[in-house]
């Protein structure tokens, strides 16, 4: 299984707002459908979720809106892996338009996420064939330096 991870999609005309750019809370929805398409790509697809009871729960994300975005233009979303353990993923996403044949970071995505059994309702180490995907992620991604907005807190200096 591949360990690099990109999403992608385009600014839809329901992200809009009445200022003319991607509205914060589309930039969430963004983050949001990487997290299922992350999912799908470690294994847990909705057929696996089923068979295997077992689903990913996002318990906290911190969003960095960095530059605007527009109608129709494309985004690609990655991921870094900032730490793991037998349940939980440290994740940090971010997003990108291309302009003049560049891509520009537009908004990032810190987040922790939460393995679950379903049947028990309650937080579950991964499945190994999942743990074995996100441990191959792990090692391409465990000596990267973390990112400038990883680990910040919200608060007036």
């Amino acid at each position: 299984m591949p360990s690099n991870f990109t999403y992608q999609d385009i600014v839809r005309n329901e992200w809009v707002d009445y200022n003319g750019h991607m509205n914060d809370a589309a930039y969430a929805k963004g983050f949001s459908l990487a997290v299922d398409a992350l999912i799908d790509h470690i294994g847990l697809d909705e057929q696996a979720r089923a068979k295997l009871s077992y689903s990913i729960f996002t318990l906290e994300t911190h969003v960095c809106y960095l530059q605007e975005a527009n109608e129709k233009q494309d985004i690609n979303v990655t991921l870094q892996l900032l730490n793991k353990d037998a349940k939980r993923l440290h994740v940090f996403f971010e997003m990108y338009v291309r302009q003049d044949n560049e891509q520009h970071l537009i908004a990032t995505s810190e987040q922790m996420l939460m393995g679950m059994d379903m049947e028990q309702g309650r937080p579950a180490p991964f499945p190994e064939t999942i743990a074995e995907a996100i441990e191959t992620i792990w090692n391409n991604h465990k000596h990267l330096a973390a990112p400038k907005q990883a680990g910040r807190q919200i608060g007036i200096k």
